[in-house]
């Protein structure tokens, strides 16, 4: 723990920030007697602490939620029931629930040695700059760096569950359609920036912070993954449709569309309504194939999980024809889909 400039307590993990004070302010101005926190999985290890400190400042009662959580859409809404505020942290806010507050965790991890040899491999003159909520707040800096080598430099506001312009999620990507060559993207791990190539269908260069690693990421071995799962269900006859009741990726007026595709080229479709969605909660049902309408990482990350083939609903379409093979793109649940 640590106190910043205008003595305000922040928490500090590793290279990530966590702004206590925020959470402190909210009570006061809520006159909230009994509160809710939530973490994702990652930051569950620091629950425990971040709740005592909240309790060293205001007499509150504080719940911790024990559920999984994989996003800023996995909103644990009994506990919203039990409390006067849910402070759910590592993720912005989609504007699902005005019942909670996001703590968002900032890393301080300087980018400008990654971001400088990054710099030196581009191609193209016009460079779009993407990040993860855990480095927007450096995302004017990148532009600089582009800006004082002669590039111009493009960072675009995403959709309405976009908080800030620049920011990918595991499931939009609206902030990588603007009119650039090539994207930047700055953070861990390759899912963002395979997404945001294949959405694009332009160039990503990882700059990567946390091991000063600097590539262009290549989509096509997840494109043949995929393409290799929908051609595993090309005699499916039977399909379970996966329906999340999690607030941000309920999409049953989507799955409701699929099944009647399913049905009008002589094939059985059935909706799954759950919350947790595993291959063990599954286990009871005998599909030939599912067709995943919830997370959609869910698909793509624990497929191999499952022993029988897990499609996206694009994967669908180009399964019973109504899509080219060309045409394959990664699944996103976007402002207005649900």
């Amino acid at each position: 723990m640590q106190y910043n400039k205008n003595k305000e307590i922040i928490y500090t993990i590793d290279d990530l920030e966590i702004d206590i004070q925020l959470i402190l302010n909210v009570i006061d101005e809520r006159g909230a007697a009994t509160i809710g926190l939530q973490f994702p999985e990652g930051l569950k290890r620091q629950a425990v602490n971040i709740s005592r400190i909240i309790q060293q400042h205001r007499r509150v009662e504080v719940l911790i939620s024990g559920n999984p959580c994989f996003g800023a859409c996995d909103i644990d809404t009994q506990l919203i029931e039990l409390t006067d505020v849910l402070f759910h942290f590592g993720h912005s806010n989609q504007g699902f629930c005005k019942e909670v507050v996001y703590v968002e965790a900032r890393s301080k991890i300087d980018i400008a040695p990654v971001v400088a040899r990054t710099i030196k491999i581009l191609s193209g003159k016009r460079i779009g700059i993407i990040t993860t909520v855990q480095h927007v707040h450096k995302l004017q800096e990148i532009q600089d760096m582009l800006v004082a080598e002669g590039f111009e430099s493009v960072i675009e506001e995403g959709d309405a569950h976009i908080a800030y312009p620049g920011q990918v999620i595991g499931c939009n990507f609206s902030a990588a359609r603007g009119n650039c060559d090539e994207y930047i993207y700055v953070g861990g791990g390759e899912f963002h920036p395979t997404g945001a190539s294949i959405t694009t269908r332009k160039n990503v260069i990882i700059a990567n912070p946390y091991n000063n690693n600097v590539y262009k990421i290549n989509p096509e071995p997840l494109i043949r993954r995929r393409c290799a799962m929908i051609a595993k269900a090309f005699d499916a006859a039977n399909f379970g449709i996966i329906v999340s009741t999690k607030i941000g990726q309920q999409r049953l007026a989507l799955a409701g569309a699929l099944k009647r595709k399913i049905e009008e080229h002589n094939k059985n479709a059935d909706l799954i309504i759950m919350d947790l969605v595993t291959p063990e909660q599954l286990l009871g049902f005998k599909p030939d194939a599912f067709v995943n309408t919830a997370c959609p990482r869910i698909a793509i990350d624990d497929s191999k999980r499952f022993n029988i083939p897990v499609l996206t609903p694009v994967e669908l379409e180009i399964l019973i024809g109504e899509r080219e093979w060309k045409e394959f793109a990664m699944d996103e649940i976007l402002a207005g889909d649900r």
